[in-house]
């Protein structure tokens, strides 16, 4: 992908953590796959106490605190409010482990903001666009389908918030331009995906809250 869209859909991710009803003034939060660190530069704007974490050093902002992990094994204690992941999940093979990490790091009453492609979408996405029916499996490892991710989340603790947030705007038209061509823009302009219920938007946005009594049980 180029540098141009490799960060995500900026201008959503932004809407998302204004709607989703999580205060982040004077909160402890955890980015995981942080990126260069613009959506926690954003966050510590806000008034939150930020850290990042990334596979892979990134060049990130000077004010982001950054920790190189994988998001399987968080070098933490339940030392946060919040955690946050956008355009991670799918990229995480074991996502139960990923949970469970998210959990114990996580404070009483915390909860996880995140973003990831709606399997049911992006599969048919990735298999034009690679003219393959396997290839976006190495990166797209754990894809999940509305129903997948409700039970997933809900055998690790935690309760799970969709969010309403519209993701066609210029990125998204553009990176659709970049990878499926005209056609690809001709189909977003005719079946705009954010009029679709939840369930069959191209990108989940998500709370995941733990739950009063998984989190007593810690």
């Amino acid at each position: 992908m180029s540098a141009k869209h490799a960060f995500g859909n900026r201008s959503a991710n932004f809407h998302a953590l204004q709607v989703s009803g999580v205060p982040l003034r004077d909160r402890r939060v955890l980015e995981i796959g942080c990126g260069n660190g613009y959506l926690s530069e954003y966050v510590r704007s806000l008034g939150a106490t930020v850290v990042g974490c990334d596979i892979t050093p990134p060049a990130v902002l000077p004010d982001v605190q950054f920790v190189q992990a994988d998001g399987a094994a968080l070098p933490f204690g339940q030392h946060f409010d919040v955690v946050m992941s956008f355009d991670v999940l799918e990229h995480i093979p074991d996502t139960d482990q990923h949970l469970r990490e998210v959990r114990r790091v996580l404070r009483p009453g915390g909860c996880y903001v995140l973003q990831t492609p709606n399997k049911m979408t992006n599969v048919v996405f990735e298999t034009i666009r690679w003219r393959s029916f396997t290839a976006w499996k190495s990166d797209h490892c754990s894809l999940h389908t509305f129903g997948q991710l409700q039970r997933r989340f809900r055998a690790a603790g935690f309760s799970l918030q969709f969010l309403d947030v519209p993701v066609v705007n210029r990125y998204f038209v553009d990176k659709v331009r970049s990878q499926l061509g005209q056609l690809g823009v001709l189909a977003v302009a005719l079946f705009n995906p954010d009029r679709f219920p939840l369930r069959f938007r191209t990108n989940f946005y998500a709370v995941a809250r733990l739950r009063s009594a998984d989190a007593a049980d810690r």
